[in-house]
């Protein structure tokens, strides 16, 4: 029995490029980056080596891979490695090893990466809009308290214990 099964975890280097085929199915091609660290085992410094790998869906998966990646962003490809060999124009030998995506799962995006939303929507609204921010809580409470720790909680990483509901 032959296992040909990849699993990638990385960063992608570049944003999707979106094709058709002659049929009218959509492809996909995008590169991502590995790295792996260790430390050498004489000197104790740390070692680092980055591989990077050709992917490509095709489909539906191309489909979303188009709409929804964007360079630097976390996705784990799941698919099959495959080359293929061809002669270019001056009749040199070429190949290419790259991976088909037969699944795709995205991570959190990276800072500075584009998002798509539709106008009018939690997501479209200013951070410093008061359009969201009720007028009181629920137990009747003035909600300057909590925009007050609405602010807070979108610039600070720390958990204030009381302001835990439980």
């Amino acid at each position: 029995m032959n296992l040909n099964k990849v699993f990638i975890l990385g960063r992608l280097t570049r944003d999707p490029e979106e094709r058709s085929l002659p049929s009218g199915g959509s492809v996909s091609g995008f590169g991502i980056a590995t790295n792996r660290v260790w430390n050498n085992r004489d000197s104790g410094e740390r070692q680092e080596q980055t591989e990077f790998h050709n992917v490509t869906a095709f489909g539906k998966l191309a489909d979303i891979c188009n709409q929804y990646l964007a360079k630097g962003q976390l996705i784990l490809v799941e698919g099959r490695i495959q080359t293929r060999s061809w002669k270019d124009q001056d009749e040199n030998k070429r190949s290419r090893t790259e991976i088909i995506a037969e699944n795709m799962q995205m991570g959190p995006k990276a800072a500075g990466v584009k998002t798509s939303f539709t106008p009018g929507t939690e997501a479209s609204k200013s951070k410093n809009s008061d359009q969201d921010v009720p007028t009181e809580d629920i137990e009747g409470k003035p909600a300057k308290a909590q925009k007050k720790n609405k602010e807070k909680s979108q610039g600070d990483d720390e958990i204030n214990v009381e302001d835990i509901p439980f």
